[in-house]
């Protein structure tokens, strides 16, 4: 990746962006996704506000699926032995990365691609993502933008009947991702409210919501049953019993996800002997559930392997990139537990077998990793302010960390502070948001005066 100063599309003014033109599955395990997401190659103005995609030429390579793709902008408008020029070096460079045993006959035959919007098809393609599938989550995405932009319920009501063939769990899920999204990268409270209103609509409407909130109050059940089972002692008699008078199987899924370690042997032997003492009917019904809890921890297992070897074959990869702590940056939304638990013990390896080396790889990913896990020191500042005993030690506090007291921070301040009321928050920490909130305020205020 390199910077470059080029034109805004728009208005002309000269831009710096970040350009990306190889992106090599082989050394870097988030290439694809970064390509994807259209994070990478974009354009941002601070003079009109533009924000779009740079044209540039784009060489992929993924070696598991033998792609090696390739894009040249056709507004660009240079010949082909120019455009090679700008090709060549990036594949030579895929090839170099690759051992020779690796180096098959795909790399001597790369596929060009006419548009951008051709490479993203074929790689979603190789995933098994057809144009069919593409087609009908635009057609997803377009209903999704009417029903944001009808403004009436009533209307609203009229375009959910007509289209609920479109409505399924995907576009449910689609949904939830948008007002998460929202959230988190704008902070918009109130357009995330109403895009959850607009959700409860689709919930109470549609087949596929009023099957989704069922299963939904079934999950939430098992959870209360639980705890409640869990107040007095959760034995494995009393996770049976809960299990065989489950009503659905999505109270039965949820009570095993939440409970598959104490599923051992022990509890299948107690299950077996009430098999053998039951007769008629309910000894069906007892031999029905234990085919039932079979499967389901047997899923439940086939999924943690596949976790689990998703995340050793991301740390492989990262041990294997040149640069360890840019790689395992780039690694950092694919990074969880399962990743940690690989990290932990190929540390304990490494340590056992004296590989210093590899020991001080895993150190640096241990680093980069702890270094993306603490809170920002705005979320700091406001930890401390809240234990601290009295307003004289608070603006010792924002005393010492001015330079974060922004109008960002007094924003966010007094986002906690509204979030608390809604939330019914405790009466004490309500009035000790409220009062960081004003000492922060006073500071800022007495700050603006001195520097006027």
């Amino acid at each position: 990746m390199s910077s470059i100063r080029t034109s805004c599309p728009r208005c002309k003014s000269p831009v710096v962006a970040e350009v990306e033109q190889l992106f090599d599955m082989n050394v870097d395990p988030q290439a694809k996704q970064r390509l994807l997401s259209g994070g990478a190659n974009v354009i941002h103005c601070p003079t009109c506000g533009y924000d779009g995609m740079l044209s540039t030429p784009i060489v992929y390579h993924d070696p598991e699926k033998e792609f090696l793709l390739t894009y040249f902008p056709s507004e660009m408008g240079l010949p082909l032995n120019e455009q090679e020029k700008i090709i060549g070096p990036l594949i030579t460079q895929v090839m170099n990365r690759l051992p020779a045993e690796k180096r098959k006959a795909y790399l001597l035959r790369p596929q060009a691609m006419l548009t951008f919007q051709t490479m993203v098809e074929k790689i979603l393609e190789g995933d098994g993502i057809t144009h069919e599938m593409l087609d009908e989550q635009q057609k997803r995405l377009n209903l999704l933008q009417r029903l944001l932009s009808t403004p009436a319920a009533a209307d609203r009501s009229v375009i959910i009947k007509q289209e609920e063939a479109l409505i399924d769990e995907n576009f449910f899920s689609m949904f939830s991702h948008i007002i998460q999204a929202t959230l988190s990268q704008n902070g918009d409270e109130q357009t995330a409210r109403a895009l959850a209103a607009i959700q409860q609509e689709l919930v109470t409407q549609t087949e596929v919501g009023k099957k989704l909130l069922a299963n939904a109050q079934e999950a939430q059940e098992a959870q209360r049953l639980l705890q409640e089972a869990s107040k007095t002692g959760l034995t494995r008699e009393k996770l049976l019993d809960l299990m065989a008078a489950s009503p659905s199987d999505t109270r039965l899924a949820t009570f095993v996800s939440l409970t598959r370690s104490g599923l051992d042997y022990q509890f299948f032997q107690i299950l077996s002997e009430r098999v053998d003492k039951a007769e008629g009917d309910e000894k069906q019904k007892l031999l029905d559930l234990r085919a039932k809890l079979l499967e389901l921890t047997s899923e439940i297992d086939k999924q943690l392997d596949e976790e689990k070897k998703a995340a050793q074959e991301l740390l492989n990869e990262i041990l294997k990139a040149d640069d360890t702590e840019a790689a395992t940056r780039e690694a950092l939304p694919a990074i969880n537990e399962f990743f940690l638990q690989a990290l932990k013990s190929a540390q304990e390896m490494a340590r056992k077998d004296a590989d210093l080396m590899r020991l001080g790889k895993l150190g640096k990913i241990a680093k980069v990793i702890e270094e993306a896990s603490a809170p920002p020191p705005e979320v700091e500042l406001i930890e401390k302010m809240l234990s601290a005993e009295d307003e004289a030690a608070r603006q010792k506090l924002l005393q010492e960390n001015a330079k974060l007291v922004t109008d960002e921070f007094l924003q966010a301040l007094n986002s906690l502070v509204s979030q608390g009321e809604n939330d019914g928050q405790p009466a004490e920490m309500k009035a000790k948001l409220q009062e960081i909130y004003r000492s922060a305020v006073r500071f800022s205020m007495q700050a603006n005066f001195k520097s006027a």
